[in-house]
Parts: structure tokens; C-alpha cells; sequence
């Protein structure tokens, strides 16, 4: 039997805000976006990572009722839910990149704990640690 994690989703505020920001701004693409009523499944992908989807999920029925989903949408804008990691070779090149795409940061590349990071948001408010993959020594 074969198990593994396929999809981890994340609410943001509106998808079709969503697709522009990681497909246009952090260069993932769209696997799928299927409608059923007023549900979107949508999900993107790292062009490195086919096997693992990202889901770009509106707070909504059928998943929760409308006080619910209106509390994650105030949770969510505020950051408070747990930030993402996205492993770069080069965080000063990959933050330089992205920067000049519309990638708003949070704070910019910083080296420490033998490694390089920059912190961003996406526009839902999700928080995103960009780290430097450690190069083993030669």
C-alpha cells in the first residue's frame, strides 16, 4: 500500500487573487482549478516538485459555516497562521527575483544559523520563510 501527502492547503481570501501571486509572482503553476457550484478546488505547483500540491482554498461552505470561515479570513490576514518554507539555492538571488516581480517581503535576506533567509506575505496574509538550502562543504 502506498500512503504520502499530496496536496497541503492554506485559505486565502480570493483564488483568483491567489493564482496571480504564485503562478505570476512566485512562478508556480496551476495543476487544477475545477468548480462545483460555488467551490473552487484549485492548487498550484512548484515547477521542482510535481509530485506535491500546493491548495489555494477560499474559507467556505461546504468545509465551514459562514462565521467560521469569516473568522480564518480575519485570522489569516492578521499572519497568524504558521509560515510556510520555500528552499531556494540562492536567497539573495531568489529574493532579488522576486522583489522585481511584486513580491512584497517582510523582511529582507539575512544570514544566520548557518544559512541565509527572507520572510514574505502573500496578499491573503500567509507567511512565507524563503530559506537557503545548506550546501554541503566540498
Amino acid at each position: 500500500m502506498s500512503q504520502g501527502i499530496g496536496v497541503v492547503g492554506l485559505y486565502v481570501r480570493d483564488q483568483d487573487e491567489a493564482i496571480e501571486f504564485y503562478a505570476g509572482k512566485l512562478g508556480f503553476r496551476v495543476h487544477t482549478d475545477a468548480r462545483n457550484g460555488d467551490y473552487r478546488w484549485l492548487t498550484v505547483q512548484h515547477p521542482e516538485q510535481p509530485s506535491f500540491q500546493l491548495g489555494l482554498f477560499a474559507p467556505q461552505a461546504p468545509t465551514l459555516d459562514e462565521a467560521t470561515a469569516r473568522t480564518m479570513r480575519e485570522v489569516v490576514a492578521k499572519g497568524a497562521m504558521p509560515p510556510l518554507v520555500l528552499m531556494v539555492d540562492d536567497c539573495r538571488a531568489a529574493y532579488a527575483q522576486m522583489r522585481d516581480r511584486g513580491v512584497e517581503f517582510t523582511q529582507e535576506p539575512i544570514a544566520r544559523f548557518g544559512a541565509v533567509d527572507a520572510s514574505f506575505r502573500d496578499p491573503s496574509g500567509n507567511g512565507w520563510k524563503m530559506i537557503e538550502s545548506r550546501r554541503e562543504p566540498a
